[in-house]
This record gives C-alpha cells, sequence and structure tokens, in this order.
C-alpha cells in the first residue's frame, strides 16, 4: 500500500519539529488577503532580525482568532517561499 503525502504536509511535518512559538503585536490583519501583520522580535529559527513585516497565514482562519493591537504568540515557517504563519493565538 503506498501512502500520498501533499508537499505543503510534508513542509509543515518538516517543521512542526522546529517550530518554537514567538512574542508578537498584531499590527493589521488582511482578511481578503490571507495576511497579518506583526511586529516581532528576534526569529533565530528564521535567521529575521526584530522588524515590523506582513506574513501569509496557512489558515485563514487563524486571523479570527486575533485583533489589531493584540499580543500574540506565534509560529511561523518558510512555506513555498513565503514566511507564513502556522499557528497564532493571544498571549496570557
Amino acid at each position: 500500500m503506498r501512502s500520498w503525502i501533499t508537499a505543503a504536509a510534508v513542509a509543515l511535518a518538516g517543521t512542526a519539529a522546529l517550530a518554537q512559538p514567538y512574542d508578537g503585536e498584531v499590527r493589521k490583519i488582511d482578511k481578503a488577503q490571507g495576511k497579518i501583520t506583526l511586529r516581532h522580535g528576534e526569529l533565530k529559527a528564521l535567521d529575521m532580525p526584530p522588524m515590523t513585516m506582513v506574513f501569509r497565514v496557512a489558515d485563514p482562519a487563524l486571523l479570527e482568532r486575533v485583533a489589531v493591537g493584540d499580543k500574540v504568540r506565534f509560529d511561523a515557517a518558510k512555506l513555498d517561499g513565503h514566511y507564513t504563519v502556522t499557528s497564532i493565538a493571544r498571549s496570557p
């Protein structure tokens, strides 16, 4: 029996082991484009300095969990050449 796995599933599975949550603040949400602008500190696993930048979201439903101004914890990965938020939640 063969098991077929999509490239996206393999990419997400590969990053899951490396994923580490980051702290950030939501600056803008673009539901129509499936994007979120986050101000964040250094993202070591992505070799990225602190900045404010636009990310794609892996699932548009993630944008329903947060609002502009929220402090958040998020995971991000580089998928298909784009920096992508794979999970996000309001910080306690």
